[in-house]
């Protein structure tokens, strides 16, 4: 083996052993925290596919008035701060592989992808999304995953219907175990 040959296979080892999230896995977990949830929750319902997060503005060129996909409904734009007295959720979603031994999946362990922040108001029918800015926490690891840019990321969104049908039973069963 040449030292060409060596060197390239540790720089492709070190990438992958440090870069699991660049491998964009499955989306095997969504974790919900906050709110009134007493712990934790771990989502794994298949379901969890339709909420790819490199999905929306900045994927393939896709400007915000185009863009489809994710937690978010991109068409309605950005808007103001959601009502006063919401409940408050950090959403974090998590790929890996959902097949053992899948040569395309890089990651054993699931790998956090990105978090998001989510509120809604249980006797409405319309929560938020919020992407962390600049300087806020999540951040950084959020652009290292997709940069949805400039007018995107710091501003809160409408969050899309399909994520409000997915995600808001599944928080109210689990608060209501908790009771």
């Amino acid at each position: 083996m040449t030292s060409r040959s060596i060197l390239a296979s540790c720089l492709l080892a070190v990438f992958i052993a440090s870069s699991p999230v660049w491998a964009k896995g499955d989306m095997v977990v969504i974790e919900v925290k906050g709110g009134t949830l007493t712990s934790p929750l771990k989502i794994t319902d298949p379901k969890i596919q339709e909420f790819n997060v490199w999905a929306g503005p900045g994927v393939n060129n896709t400007t915000l008035e185009n863009a489809s996909g994710f937690i978010v409904d991109w068409h309605a734009g950005v808007v103001a701060h959601p009502p006063a007295g919401v409940q408050h959720y950090e959403i974090s979603f998590y790929v890996g592989c959902r097949t053992p031994n899948d040569f395309v999946c890089l990651a054993e362990k699931p790998s956090l992808a990105y978090v998001v922040f989510y509120d809604y108001d249980p006797s409405s029918t319309r929560g938020f999304v919020y992407l962390p800015g600049k300087g806020e926490p999540w951040y950084v690891m959020n652009v290292r995953s997709i940069y949805h840019g400039e007018g995107v990321e710091g501003h809160w969104f409408q969050a899309a219907d399909s994520w409000e049908s997915f995600v808001r039973p599944i928080i109210a069963k689990a608060l209501t175990r908790n009771r």
